[in-house]
């Protein structure tokens, strides 16, 4: 069916599961503790999943994304023998996750020279009073100083930061805004705070601690952030993602674009070229000692493939190509979208409009209820 990868390019997922301690809105599965994470024995369970599932994958990867958790938890040569053993191509998109208060310019020269070519900075605010409410109060009193070191050091970077947070100052997003685009910044990415379930944010809004803000607030600030990149010669290329001209991220494009990727690690999930999905057991000590990693796979029947390309490709500003879905998309449902304004057909995809970007989700939502079978 359309929907399974039709292309070699691919790229390596490393979930690193490490944090000094869980953020109040992070639904990730981490391990936390202040003290330096042990990671040999990760590494080494790492390097043999890598071996177990790379028969499934052609060639070489083109992109490698360190996430988590918090991968700057780790020394430079962690970075050097896990890509040692990718061996991705050359001229290959190499990115790591950092908190700002690991980024002295020992470490990032140390990446560096392992053979990272991105850092995505994990700033979420430089606002010391909404950081310590995010549990980002170091982030945020180390933010300039590593933000600074990274772009000058740096072939290419992100910033990442939080809005609609409740409580806080009507002036917080544009102000860190500025920060970002007064450092120079390449690529910003912008997410609003989403209350997942487990989190301490989730059991605050249950008890009535917390009120998430309204919608008006939340387009207000997605509104800023649209408008204040694009004055910076940041263009949107995803819902939260906006990158100056050869600085968007490669690796996010091959979720978004239906690619397979190979996931390593606790809690990592995988994208196989034959179509297959699996995702790896959440607990650290399981994942190390399981005699296999997967805690699930599944081959996803054709429906299934098709929602998840057109909920990934929606998203971004290239649209959903229609012909790879292996369905057709009820007229009746896509129609008044388009007489709406908020989507567009051309060149045989679909697309979202300016306006239909900030209700991406309510959009998609009644696309997915739109597929029929040809």
């Amino acid at each position: 069916m359309t929907s399974v990868p039709e292309h070699d390019v691919w790229g390596v997922y490393v979930h690193v599961p490490w944090c000094v301690a869980q953020c109040p809105y992070c639904a990730f599965a981490i391990t936390p503790g202040a003290a330096a994470p042990d990671h040999r024995a990760w590494l080494d369970r790492l390097l043999w999943e890598h071996e177990l599932r790379r028969p499934d994958f052609p060639g070489a990867p083109a992109t490698v994304f360190f996430g988590g958790g918090t991968p700057s938890r780790l020394p430079p040569s962690a970075f050097a023998e896990a890509l040692e053993a990718f061996r991705p191509v050359p001229g290959a998109e190499v990115s790591v996750e950092a908190n700002p208060e690991d980024l002295d310019e020992a470490w990032v020269e140390g990446v560096l020279a392992a053979g990272v070519t991105r850092i995505s900075i994990g700033v979420q605010t430089f606002d010391a009073t909404v950081a310590r409410r995010l549990g980002r109060a170091r982030s945020a009193a180390r933010a300039p100083e590593a933000v600074a070191t990274v772009a000058r050091l740096a072939p290419t970077f992100s910033v990442d930061l939080i809005f609609a947070v409740p409580g806080e100052p009507a002036d917080r997003l544009r102000d860190d805004l500025r920060r970002v685009v007064d450092a120079g910044a390449p690529h910003l990415s912008v997410y609003g705070l989403t209350i997942e379930e487990g989190t301490r944010f989730e059991r605050a809004v249950r008890g009535g601690r917390l009120v998430p803000v309204d919608d008006d607030r939340w387009r207000e600030g997605y509104d800023t952030i649209v408008a204040t990149a694009r004055a910076a010669g940041l263009e949107r290329y995803e819902v939260s993602n906006f990158a100056r001209p050869g600085h968007a991220s490669r690796h996010n494009r091959l979720y978004w674009t239906d690619a397979p990727y190979l996931g390593l690690g606790p809690s990592a999930h995988g994208y196989a070229p034959d179509g297959r999905r699996w995702s790896d057991h959440p607990d650290l000590a399981t994942w190390l000692t399981a005699d296999h990693p997967s805690a699930h796979e599944e081959r996803p029947d054709p429906r299934a493939r098709a929602l998840d390309l057109l909920v990934s490709a929606m998203r971004c500003v290239e649209g959903l190509p229609l012909d790879r879905l292996g369905f057709a998309l009820d007229p009746s449902v896509v129609d008044p979208l388009v007489r709406a304004g908020l989507v567009r057909r051309t060149g045989g995809r679909l697309q979202l409009t300016d306006a239909g970007f900030p209700v991406c989700d309510a959009v998609v939502a009644r696309l997915a209820d739109a597929l029929t079978p040809q």
